[in-house]
């Protein structure tokens, strides 16, 4: 086992399995994170033995998105480093801001390019930036109890990876996309978004199960089916998509709507913010309010 403080990374015979480990901040998504992921898949992906793949949450969720604390105490850089001038208050980059985000992008884009099936194990919740993540992995399998949504549609941010339309098609990607309604597990079953829904104490012996019986399958077979099914997306435009949901993310968190609503945060503190955005939805921590 190989042992990182933010993604624990184990090999189990043929099955690696990738568990975010940040339960205390319900394993929101950090540079350390993000980085953790992706050099994960890469290990999988290099190792022989390793035949598929499991994503998966320490705690109480899978993880509640990004980590908007850390965004805002600079835990996040940008590669992109070219010159630039001293800016103005309520200058934006957006080419910065671009290769910032795209960086995330490449990365969970790992788990799509990556020739082994990786398969997302959610319970809890999967939130925000974290279905960017989740939503590049092969199959889902979903707790009973959990829920999956993209709060940010209703103020400060697209999704990036932007596969909800190629996962749900047209309607539904509207209706949960327009709303960033929070999708129960027995919606997400009836509408096509995951493979399979458990008791969420059954949930990690069922993946893991489901996951091992890859190793009777050739990997250069798993390899080329994978790879044919993802062509198929990436034909009907996946990569322009995401050029265009990474640049709209951007734009959307610095409107004047935008920036006032973040801004807020220091008025009325985050978690009031967070519940007016969501009390009218009757979601996420609204819910058993409704």
């Amino acid at each position: 086992m190989s042992t990182s403080e933010a993604v624990r990374y184990e090999e189990r015979g043929s099955i690696a399995i990738l568990t975010l480990n940040r339960p205390e901040k319900l394993n929101t998504l950090t540079e350390a994170v993000v980085a953790g992921v992706a050099d994960g898949i890469d290990a999988a992906t290099a190792s022989r033995d390793v035949r598929a793949i499991v994503l998966r949450g320490e705690g109480r969720v899978f993880t509640a998105g990004y980590d908007l604390v850390a965004e805002g105490e600079g835990g996040w850089g940008s590669p992109y480093d070219a010159p630039s001038i001293p800016a103005r208050p309520g200058a934006w980059d957006p080419v910065r801001d671009y290769q910032f985000m795209n960086h995330n992008v490449q990365r969970f884009m790992k788990i799509w390019h990556c020739p082994k099936p990786v398969i997302g194990q959610i319970h809890g919740w999967a939130v925000g930036g974290a279905t960017d993540l989740v939503l590049c992995c092969d199959q889902l399998f979903m707790a009973e109890d959990a829920h999956i949504g993209y709060a940010p549609s209703r103020i400060y941010g697209t999704p990036t990876t932007m596969i909800w339309v190629y996962r749900l098609g047209l309607e539904h990607a509207k209706q949960f996309l327009l709303t960033g309604e929070a999708i129960d597990a027995e919606t997400a079953l009836r509408i096509g978004l995951v493979s399979r829904v458990l008791p969420a104490d059954e949930l990690p012996a069922a993946v893991e199960a489901y996951a091992e019986r890859f190793q009777h399958i050739p990997a250069n077979q798993l390899a080329l089916n994978k790879l044919l099914i993802n062509q198929a997306y990436e034909n009907m435009g996946l990569r322009t998509t995401q050029l265009l949901g990474t640049l709209f993310d951007g734009i959307t968190r610095h409107t004047e709507e935008a920036l006032r609503w973040a801004e807020s945060f220091g008025e009325k503190g985050f978690r009031e913010v967070i519940r007016e955005r969501d009390a009218p939805f009757g979601d996420y921590g609204e819910r058993k309010k409704r």
